[in-house]
């Protein structure tokens, strides 16, 4: 009797600790957890010598400075908001400015409760004043996690002044 009992304490404690590390799971979040959305430029300007500062206007009607006289620019990466479905974006390079219009949908992207709520992109449209900047081109429509993947060819005019 006294065997048994002992024996069935032992398969009670075992199944106990292989429950308890069953619950333990590790978190999976990519190191890398926001999303930005990345800019080459392309054509006969593939640097930028001049200064480019580019802004923003937020959804309070604030402004907001996303990169500060960058200069010798031959790309970039910008975040994008997951609350409109245009973002309006401001260069300025030396005394020209150009408005940049983004059209985008926008997808929450879930992967677990300890990694939170993102938003992924789908671009459907880019448009944009021609002072400075001759066009842009949409090169990739996702914009995920992967800051890697080229979403947006700038070409600026050779003669900005």
């Amino acid at each position: 009797m006294k065997k048994q009992r002992k024996f069935s304490w032992l398969h009670i404690s075992m199944l106990f600790t292989i429950l308890i590390l069953a619950a333990c799971s590790s978190v999976d979040c990519p190191l890398n957890n926001t999303v930005y959305a990345n800019y080459k430029l392309m054509g006969k300007v593939t640097t930028l010598p001049d200064m480019l500062t580019i802004s923003t206007t937020r959804q309070d009607g604030s402004d907001s400075i996303l990169i500060n006289r960058q200069v010798n620019t031959d790309s970039f990466y910008l975040p994008m908001s997951y609350g409109l479905d245009v973002d309006t974006l401001y260069f300025q390079t030396n005394t020209l400015i150009d408005t940049v219009c983004i059209e985008k949908t926008n997808h929450p992207h879930f992967e677990s409760v300890d990694c939170g709520l993102n938003y992924f992109h789908t671009i459907t449209g880019v448009s944009c004043t021609h002072n400075a900047i001759d066009s842009i081109v949409i090169n990739k429509k996702e914009v995920t996690y992967d800051i890697s993947q080229q979403h947006f060819y700038i070409y600026f005019k050779e003669y900005r002044f």
